[in-house]
């Protein structure tokens, strides 16, 4: 998770489907992304880029994160999506099939010339062979003063998995090298990293495993394609009562052995270093971030 929010959970929604981007707003997902790209026929891309941006300004999605996943560099329409993302009042831009770090710096560009704030995040996604090998270098995003960062990592594991001609089970076997490797790119950048979707909407067992892989194996969370993947994600993401019971001794313990002048702490007859105590420091400032939000919603 984010330092600044959570993001247990980003739904995609086809921009151009109205009835979708209204049923967003009570949605209890972490952040939309309003897609472009895959989910709109180009004959319908002009008008679902002016719903997108429409939607963004409406100031309707509360604290949710709102991203705008434009079309790939090199698409007819790809310029016209930046430059109206710019002054969209967007959260950040979805950049697809980023191979290079170029790429980035590209699409920075387009942003800046087109009036984009310095708010504005932009997100790399990661879903060829040649995006997973040049991950480390698009991770450290451009360097170029006054253009937008890049804020973070979203795999889509379908187009990856299609360009390895690899399967796509739900334990996701044939893809973990890649999807690791993103992950220790993003963290060693310092950005978020979102894990692709699960694609077969009535597995919930499935969705439930998938996630859970996804967290273990570092993610800040999962991309989705339905509301009904919304609460399996934002659960399997959440620090769990148990996690946080235990951060909370641990804290605890640390900070009555430093008033006590102690340099050793134990819990539960297990010895207490610096990295635990931080370790529990983050889950409780995620569970912090996840109530602050889940209230922010409810008003």
């Amino acid at each position: 998770m984010s330092a600044t929010r959570p993001r247990r959970s980003l739904l995609y929604m086809p921009a151009s489907n109205p009835r979708a981007l209204e049923k967003a707003k009570a949605l209890l997902a972490d952040g939309f992304i309003f897609d472009l790209e895959d989910a709109v026929a180009p004959e319908q891309k002009p008008a679902a880029r002016s719903a997108a941006v429409q939607a963004a300004r409406s100031g309707s999605y509360g604290a949710r994160e709102v991203l705008i996943r434009v079309n790939g560099l090199g698409t007819e329409w790809a310029e016209a999506d930046l430059a109206a993302v710019a002054q969209s009042g967007a959260d950040g831009v979805v950049l697809p099939k980023v191979s290079s770090a170029a790429d980035i710096e590209v699409a920075a560009r387009i942003l800046l010339r087109s009036g984009a704030p310095s708010t504005l995040a932009l997100w790399a996604m990661i879903e060829t062979p040649r995006g997973v090998q040049a991950v480390d270098a698009i991770a450290d995003g451009n360097q170029t003063q006054g253009i937008p960062k890049l804020a973070g990592i979203i795999i889509g594991t379908a187009d990856l998995a299609k360009e390895l001609r690899c399967h796509h089970p739900v334990d996701r076997a044939p893809m973990l090298y890649a999807l690791s490797r993103c992950v220790l790119a993003a963290r060693a950048s310092g950005i978020s990293v979102i894990d692709g979707p699960h694609f077969h909407l009535d597995d919930e067992e499935g969705l439930t495993a998938s996630c859970q892989q996804g967290r273990a194996l570092g993610f800040d969370g999962k991309s989705l394609i339905h509301p009904k993947q919304i609460a399996i994600a934002n659960a399997a993401y959440s620090p769990s009562a148990d996690e946080l019971s235990s951060a909370q001794r641990i804290v605890a313990a640390y900070q009555q052995a430093r008033s006590e002048g102690r340099g050793i702490v134990t819990v539960e007859g297990r010895l207490i270093e610096a990295l635990h105590v931080q370790q529990a420091e983050r889950l409780l400032r995620e569970a912090a971030l996840i109530s602050q939000l889940a209230e922010s919603v409810k008003t």
